[in-house]
């Protein structure tokens, strides 16, 4: 429980220092520490670079070594802890990400023998497991998953000319775009493509990508074909071409484009965060103090109104959220693009293969409800890690997955992964949280908010109430009924991650309001003044290393 009389978010901070090192040198907790924090994804890793597509013993012995992984990351989540508090949600949260992860790829799928990837090269790179199909490409560009393999999405093909042989193209040998399955050799494009699929959440350039991301330019999807170089591959009108999902996702053929726009939105999110920053400290309630009155900077009729004051930090948190996943997600291109590029990256470093936005159109919201705003606008960077194991789920149980049942059972394993997901972050948080609760009962709700909807829906439809309404009148219904189930579910969230000190996270290094002295009396223009990590020297090896 948080004491109370702290008087700025920096006491806090200082006093879940006191928590943290009472904690380590109790015995009860252990410093979360790299590298010895990696050994599980380590073995993950050591084991996905042997190729075990021709031994049904070192294909089954994938679920073991699961299992170890699965035991390690729980052991790390029971025991292990951080001293920023920031930091302390981030290992339940990627402790329990990186158990998700691998189930996907390596339990729910054999990655080794349902993945293939985009990659650009000289025809002699191409062994005989790397041959390309039209199957693997869909109409709408997305791409689909191999026919063998239930999990992946699959898709329609577009003319679909399979081929024993790697056929010839206009285009120059160096430039040639095939479709790579696990590497045979050499080794170093082994370990390219695993480290490629580990991190690849959203699987751009991979038979699995995820849906809402919009295709790849027609010439990339023509080479794919094995088509002559007719199709605006050195059309300048191609090379500009801006490909816009159904969700509002953007996909940039010219570089130039896509790096302006990561420049103008990382110089936004570093203004927008600094201002949203400077707010909390000003405010009681993003300390911990969640029952705290209202800060003395709203104007008087929120200050005297519980509903409004609860809608204002309810607000002042999604955009809290939300700007700094934006911001973060921009960080993407920027890095991959911009500063390596396909100089070091090769085809990954090309502006095709890094999407211009994580987060979708908020019209979503208002054509589809809850599930626009969980399905299209959320960013999905997680949506292969919750789908996977639903697929296997319907599978063993032979529910159809378009019927009700179906689609229920989905939808709810998909929440419930994303409150294990979230539960875990706040589990292993220095404060008062309620994991279970809090985060977990907060998204189970939002299953049963968009089942409701859904339902409704349905028989609003068949009643032909649906069609006699006039769209904005479906759109504004769409957009009340989801904030006001937001504004009574959303405190089980933002609750728990006021009370953890998710809020006392410094996201931007240097702040100029609080510098100018906006901020609390004993905030300062350099805001990374607590540090994020520290050389540890412990007792034994696996003890010793950078800390969190």
């Amino acid at each position: 429980m948080l004491p109370p009389g702290l008087r700025s978010p920096r006491e806090v901070t200082l006093y879940y220092d006191e928590v943290y090192f009472s904690l380590i040198n109790s015995g009860q907790a252990h410093p979360f520490i790299y590298p010895w924090a990696t050994a599980g994804a380590a073995v993950v890793l050591l084991y996905l670079l042997i190729d075990h597509r021709k031994s049904s013993f070192l294909k089954s012995a994938r679920f073991p070594i699961f299992g170890l992984l699965l035991a390690f990351q729980a052991w790390c989540i029971a025991t292990n802890r951080a001293r920023s508090p920031a930091a302390a949600f981030g290992v339940g949260l990627i402790s329990s990400w990186g158990t998700l992860w691998v189930a996907a790829i390596m339990v729910a799928n054999d990655c080794q023998v349902d993945f293939k990837r985009i990659e650009q090269g000289l025809d002699e790179a191409v062994d005989e497991t790397e041959k390309p199909t039209g199957n693997d490409l869909a109409t709408n560009g997305t791409l689909q998953g191999q026919p063998g393999n239930p999990t992946v999405r699959q898709r329609r093909p577009v003319d679909p000319e399979p081929s024993s042989d790697v056929q010839k193209t206009s285009c120059e040998p160096s430039d040639r775009l095939y479709w790579q399955s696990y590497p045979s050799s050499p080794f170093s494009a082994r370990v390219s493509w695993v480290a490629d699929v580990f991190c690849s959440f959203r699987g751009v350039g991979w038979n699995w990508q995820t849906s809402g991301i919009p295709p790849p330019p027609k010439w990339v999807e023509a080479r794919l074909r094995m088509e002559d170089d007719d199709a605006g591959i050195n059309d300048e009108g191609g090379n500009k071409e801006i490909k816009t999902s159904r969700t509002g996702i953007r996909r940039c053929a010219d570089r130039s484009a896509l790096l302006m726009d990561t420049a103008i939105s990382l110089t936004i999110g570093y203004v927008l965060l600094d201002i949203i920053k400077t707010l909390m400290h000003h405010d009681p309630y993003f300390w911990g103090y969640v029952n705290s009155a209202a800060p003395a900077y709203l104007p008087t009729i929120l200050r005297n109104s519980r509903l409004l004051t609860k809608t204002y930090r309810l607000l002042l948190s999604l955009a809290g959220i939300y700007t700094a996943l934006w911001t973060i997600f921009k960080l993407g291109p920027a890095f991959f693009c911009g500063v390596l590029g396909p100089k070091w990256l090769g085809v990954r470093g090309e502006p095709w293969m890094n999407p211009a936005d994580t987060f979708g159109s908020y019209n979503t919201v208002l054509t589809k409800g809850l599930a626009g705003w969980w399905g299209g606008w959320w960013h999905q960077t997680f949506r292969l890690a919750f789908e996977a194991p639903t697929i296997r789920l319907l599978e063993s149980t032979g529910i159809d997955k378009h019927s009700t049942s179906g689609k229920a059972l989905s939808l709810f394993t998909a929440f419930f992964l994303s409150g294990c997901l979230h539960a875990s972050g706040s589990y292993t948080q220095l404060g008062d949280t309620r994991p279970l609760l809090g985060p977990m009962r907060f998204f189970l709700l939002q299953a049963v908010g968009i089942l409701v909807q859904t339902v409704s829906t349905q028989q609003l439809k068949r009643a032909g109430v649906v069609d006699k309404c006039p769209k904005i009148f479906r759109q504004a219904t769409n957009f009340v009924l989801v904030h006001i189930w937001l504004y009574y579910t959303a405190p089980l969230l933002v609750d728990d991650f006021a009370t953890g000190g998710v809020w006392l996270f410094e996201p931007v290094p240097f702040s100029p309001l609080r510098g100018l002295g906006f901020g609390a009396p004993d905030d300062e223009f350099f805001a990374w003044w607590h540090g994020l990590f520290w050389w540890r020297s412990g007792d034994r090896w696996w003890e010793t290393g950078i800390a969190l």
